[in-house]
C-alpha cells in the first residue's frame, strides 16, 4: 500500500541528470499498456521495454514516440496515471520538460544572433549591466555552454525542497530573485573544472531575451518557436501550477517512505531553465524544426550543434546535448527532470527519434536500460 505524504509537491533541480529518488519499496497499481500509431516492425520490442520500466519499478507511467529507420513511428505507453485510481497512462499525455526548456529558450535567444541583436562572443555585461558578476569576462557562448561556471541558485540547501513545503509549493518567484539567489555568494571552482552544469545560466538567457526584445521571454517562445512550428500541446506555464489533461501524475519518495504526488506546483522556480509542459508529439515537432534548419541560419545552428566533451556523460553544444551510442550513432537534444518527471528528447541526423517521458518509480531506472532502449531506435 503507497503511504501518501499529505504535501502534494517535492522537487529535485531540473538540472539533475540522474534521478534523486530515495529507494524504498512500494506497491503500485498493475500497469496500464496503450499504443497508437503502430507503424514499426519493432512495435513489440518497444513495449516490452515500456512493460519492463515498470514492472521493475523504474517508472510508475512511461510514455514514448519514436520514429525509426526509414521513417517507421510508434507510439505508446504503460503503467498508470495515478496510483490512487489506477487509469492507463495515456500516451498523448502531457508532462513536465525540465531542462528540456533551455534548447527552446537557447534557440530563441541564437534567433537574436541571426538578427544581429547580440553575437555569441559578447559580454554578457554588454546587453545586461551589473546583472552577472564579471559579466564583462563572461561571453554569451559561455553561459548557453555552461562554461560560465555560474553558481546554480538551485545548489543551494531548501531550493528544491520548496516545491513539497506547504504552501510553499505555489510560491511565485522573479527572475531578478532567482539570480540574486545565485549571486550571493561568489562561485566556489576548482582550478581544472572548465564546464559546469548551472541552471543560472539560462536564467540570464531568458534576462538577455527579455532585454533585447522589450517582451517577456514566454511571448518569444511561444512567437518564434511554438506558433511556426504548430507546436499546439507545448505551453509556457509561468506561475500556473497545473498540467492540461490527459496527463500522468508525477510521484516522488521521501526517506521516510512517504510517496508525494508532485504534479501541481509552481514552476517559476525553474523559468527559462526547466519550466516547460510538451508531449512526445510535440518534442518531436519540435527537434525536427530545430535540426532540419527551419528555426535558426545554418552557421547559427552549426554553432548550437558545436558540442564539447564533459564530465556528465554527454558533449554540450549551445542548449543541445550530444549522446554517443555504443553502435556509433550520435543522438542530439536534451534531457530534463522535475520533480517526478524525466523526458529525454532526442534525434539522429537521419531523422530517426526517442521521444520519452519517465514518471519515476522507486527504483530510478538504470543508464544501461536507457541506452539499451535508445539502442532499439538508432542503432
Amino acid at each position: 500500500m503507497i503511504k501518501f505524504s499529505r504535501w502534494t509537491a517535492f522537487g529535485v533541480s531540473g538540472a539533475t541528470a540522474a534521478a534523486a529518488v530515495t529507494a524504498a519499496a512500494v506497491v503500485l497499481t498493475a500497469p496500464g499498456a496503450r499504443t497508437v500509431q503502430p507503424r514499426s516492425n519493432r512495435t513489440p520490442a518497444f513495449q516490452e521495454a515500456l512493460n519492463d520500466l515498470v514492472k521493475t519499478k523504474a517508472a510508475t507511467a512511461v510514455l514514448l514516440r519514436v520514429r525509426t529507420a526509414g521513417g517507421g513511428e510508434w507510439s505508446g505507453a504503460a503503467g498508470v496515471s495515478d496510483v490512487r485510481t489506477g487509469r492507463p497512462a495515456d500516451p498523448a499525455g502531457y508532462f513536465r520538460i525540465g531542462s528540456v526548456t533551455k534548447t527552446f529558450a537557447a534557440t530563441v535567444l541564437l534567433q537574436l544572433v541571426d538578427e544581429g541583436r547580440l553575437r555569441l562572443d559578447d559580454p554578457v555585461a554588454e546587453h545586461l549591466p551589473g546583472v552577472v558578476p564579471s559579466g564583462e569576462r563572461i561571453t554569451v557562448r559561455q553561459v548557453l555552454q555552461h562554461t560560465s561556471l555560474l553558481r546554480d541558485y538551485m545548489s543551494d540547501p531548501g531550493w528544491s525542497t520548496n516545491r513539497w513545503r506547504g504552501a510553499q509549493r505555489f510560491r511565485s518567484y522573479k527572475p531578478d530573485r532567482l539570480l540574486t539567489q545565485a549571486f550571493r555568494t561568489p562561485a566556489q571552482n576548482p582550478p581544472d573544472v572548465t564546464w559546469k552544469y548551472s541552471n543560472t545560466n539560462y536564467v540570464v538567457v531568458g534576462k538577455l531575451i527579455e532585454r533585447l526584445t522589450g517582451r517577456p521571454y514566454r511571448e518569444e517562445v511561444e512567437r518564434r518557436v511554438l506558433r511556426p512550428l504548430r507546436l499546439t500541446q507545448t505551453i509556457v506555464p509561468g506561475d500556473r501550477p497545473g498540467l492540461p489533461r490527459p496527463h500522468a501524475h508525477g510521484y516522488a519518495l521521501l526517506p521516510d517512505g512517504r510517496t508525494v504526488d508532485a504534479t501541481r506546483m509552481n514552476p517559476s522556480l525553474d523559468w527559462a531553465a526547466g519550466e516547460m509542459i510538451s508531449t512526445t508529439r510535440d518534442l518531436g515537432r519540435f527537434l525536427d524544426g530545430l535540426l532540419g534548419g527551419r528555426l535558426l541560419s545554418p552557421a547559427t545552428l552549426a554553432a548550437m550543434r558545436d558540442a564539447r566533451p564533459t564530465d556528465a556523460g554527454f558533449a554540450y553544444g549551445l542548449g543541445l546535448q550530444e549522446y554517443a551510442l555504443p553502435c556509433g550513432k550520435l543522438m542530439i537534444g536534451h534531457s530534463g527532470q522535475l520533480i517526478g518527471y524525466t523526458t529525454y528528447a532526442l534525434r539522429s541526423d537521419d531523422g530517426r527519434q526517442m521521444n520519452l517521458s519517465v514518471n519515476l518509480g522507486s527504483s530510478p531506472p538504470s543508464v544501461d536500460k536507457l541506452y539499451a532502449l535508445a539502442g532499439k531506435v538508432f542503432c
